[in-house]
């Protein structure tokens, strides 16, 4: 009876210690979440994003000009998740003209992959570039992402799950001028740089009809991944609080205003 009685307070102590330190490391894992949403919400990042002026015609080769001549480089260099440390050197100029943003993408890199040349495929597993925003504080936002030749990825709405593609014959008014050409290929490492350049319409946002840029004040960040690349990661402009990889997080997009 005795054996009996000192295995039960035995086991019955062995399970208030297991359930006494789960509670605690998992408090500690709550705590430590908690601490980067909010470092990542107080360090919300604010950008103008000029408007550049031209009567005319405004093709890409012009576009592109205006851009680099009259914008500053902005950097995509925050490392949000450390099991996930390789940051490439990537930069970008944004403006908007004639209701068009203008955008361009500045990459160095260990190695790019561009696999992808369909219209809304996967490109976030190529080396890809990503832009995404919502132009009304609680309304749906967009995702538009590009991989190196330019092939485009874009969408609307509230979440990762609640995504409506956009339609491919809107994104082919995309205009996109792509260092590496436009041709799919495997993966190269050894070092390599490339550049993007974007002209994206105002057709694209297909759930803001005339939707006028001058003045408007949006939500927005910026980031480079290459999912299944020799180095695949995940690197963003405005900090992002979540425990793992994760783009779709309105309330850490960062505040761009248009001029």
């Amino acid at each position: 009876m005795d054996n009996l009685r000192r295995n039960f307070i035995k086991n019955t102590l062995k399970s208030t210690l297991s359930f006494f330190s789960i509670g605690i490391f998992s408090g500690f894992s709550m705590k430590e979440i908690s601490f980067k949403e909010n470092v990542a919400q107080k360090n919300i990042k604010k950008m103008t994003i000029k408007e550049l002026e031209h009567d005319g015609a405004l093709d890409i080769s012009l576009a592109e000009q205006l851009l680099e001549h009259n914008t500053k480089f902005q950097f995509i260099e925050t490392i949000n998740w450390p099991e996930y440390s390789y940051k490439p050197e990537v930069k970008f100029k944004i403006a908007h003209c004639q209701g068009k943003i203008l955008l361009k993408y500045f990459v160095k890199e260990e190695s790019v992959l561009a696999k992808v040349s369909k219209i809304n495929g996967s490109v976030h597993k190529d080396s890809c570039v990503e832009f995404f925003i919502t132009t009304e504080p609680e309304g749906p936002y967009y995702n538009f992402e590009f991989n190196c030749i330019g092939t485009p990825h874009v969408a609307v709405g509230h979440s990762r799950k609640d995504r409506q593609p956009i339609d491919p014959q809107i994104l082919e008014l995309i205009e996109t001028k792509a260092s590496l050409g436009s041709q799919p290929f495997e993966e190269k490492t050894g070092g390599q740089q490339w550049e993007l350049m974007l002209v994206i319409p105002p057709e694209c946002f297909v759930k803001d009809k005339n939707l006028e840029l001058k003045g408007l004040k949006a939500r927005a960040n910026f980031y480079k991944c290459a999912d299944d690349t020799v180095k695949p990661h995940f690197v963003t402009w405005n900090p992002i609080g979540t425990e793992n990889p994760d783009y779709h997080q309105p309330k850490y997009f960062g505040e761009v205003i248009f001029e």
